[in-house]
């Protein structure tokens, strides 16, 4: 019995075992170039192909079709691993009879999982991008001599998934490229790779898209502006005793904006006069610049460029004016507070020894994020004041507790209907 299942062997022993070698660093190498291509990176590889690298290019070229780059590198790994244990069983067999075929299944088990997976992918995913450059010629001919039995592969596959109605070919990523980046950025800081500055700053970047004004403005509740009404010794008086240089000026009641005075226009005109009691304000009162409050922040940053002015105030859709925006307040979104010396000092959030925060209610949830590195949502409410309103779906009270999203909220002062000042604890997590 033993002849009759020996009988099929024609190969000598050591052409066998040659046969076997071969395929296992043919596997070794589909597994490892699988590997190190899908781990490559692709900002790398863009870089290195605009400086003029042929391999970088056929890389990316590789990498813009990745199902079809995965499909030709599964099918060799397929083909070499059947045929090494083809013909490893046949030699075992002619030599040691039935049980042959079980130490053939041993022997290539440990073979193929040693040599042929687990350490070609162990040297390729700690240096992918050496070895995608190295291997990405050799990858690119066999894409090209499998891709005929990938097309038909493809479309078996496709037949057996459109009666569940799955398209293939309709997959689409689950995150944005934008979300992708911040997700991308906040684990590398997780690992220590990026600080936590840098990752503010590239997240505040990304997110100029999504940001209205609105979320960025100061409330008109805060917002500086001078009467129109006021003699004009008192009105130089009260712009000389504010800290900005740009204020919007009312007249009647503080809603009628009716233009925007610049500290440097009224110095000139006090020069020019010599009495402030002869300066007249109409002639130094510059048109006021209205946006709606859905402008995204990307928009009105190209827009102050455009008008090489960077002060504009926010209204909404019945032409109501809800505060103003000025360039200082979008950069601030993205490389945080910028303070000088005029500025005042705002002491909104104040840490407490027993790990607690004493926070102003109007203090936007951005800033309180970026300050305390939390992840309250900013989705429905623009300060925290807004966000326990939002949350509690009532006005609270002085001194209600509220948990959610990790945190307990007590409210420490309320002025008629607004929180003014409110103690956030962070609780901690459960394991």
């Amino acid at each position: 019995m033993h002849e009759a299942i020996g009988e099929p062997l024609h190969l000598n022993p050591w052409a066998a075992v040659g046969i076997v070698v071969v395929c296992i660093l043919l596997s070794a190498f589909f597994a490892g170039s699988e590997t190190a291509l899908t781990a490559a990176s692709r900002a790398r590889m863009y870089a290195l192909e605009n400086g003029g690298d042929r391999r970088a290019a056929t890389v990316n070229r590789l990498l813009q079709s990745r199902d079809r780059l995965i499909g030709a590198m599964l099918l060799g790994n397929t083909l070499v691993n059947i045929g090494s244990s083809a013909v490893a069983t046949s030699l075992l067999v002619a030599m040691a009879g039935e049980r042959g075929a079980v130490y053939a299944t041993l022997l290539m088990t440990a073979l193929l999982l040693i040599f042929a997976e687990v350490m070609p992918k162990t040297v390729a995913i700690t240096a992918p991008d050496r070895m995608s450059l190295a291997v990405a010629r050799a990858v690119s001919f066999f894409v090209a001599v499998f891709s005929p039995a990938l097309v038909a592969v493809e479309a078996i596959v496709r037949l057996f998934l459109k009666p569940f109605g799955l398209d293939a070919r309709g997959a689409h990523p689950l995150l944005a490229g934008r979300e992708e980046l911040k997700s991308t950025v906040a684990l590398l800081h997780r690992e220590g790779g990026v600080e936590r500055a840098d990752r503010d700053m590239f997240g505040g970047l990304l997110d100029l898209n999504e940001l209205t004004v609105a979320d960025v403005m100061v409330h008109r509740t805060k917002m500086a502006a001078i009467s129109g009404d006021l003699p004009p010794r008192d009105l130089v008086r009260e712009v000389l005793a504010s800290p900005y240089t740009r204020l919007p000026v009312w007249r009647g009641e503080p809603e009628n904006i009716v233009g925007v005075l610049h500290a440097k226009d009224l110095l000139r005109a006090l020069d020019s006069a010599g009495d402030p009691d002869r300066v007249s304000i109409e002639d130094i009162v510059f048109d006021a610049w209205f946006v709606p409050e859905t402008t995204s922040l990307r928009d009105q940053l190209q827009a102050f460029r455009k008008r090489k002015t960077h002060f504009a105030l926010v209204v909404d859709e019945y032409g109501v004016v809800l505060g103003l925006v000025t360039l200082e307040d979008i950069l601030e979104e993205i490389v945080g507070e910028i303070s000088d010396e005029h500025d005042v000092a705002q002491q909104g959030v104040r840490p407490a020894a027993d790990g607690s925060v004493v926070v102003d209610g109007g203090t936007p949830i951005r800033d309180l994020n970026r300050i305390m590195d939390w992840r309250l949502p900013d989705e429905e409410a623009t300060t925290l004041a807004g966000l326990v309103i939002h949350e509690a779906q009532t006005i609270p009270e002085a001194g209600q507790t509220f948990v959610f999203h990790g945190f307990r909220f007590e409210v420490l002062r309320k002025t008629r209907n607004r929180i003014t000042s409110l103690r956030v604890t962070p609780l901690p997590r459960e394991r």
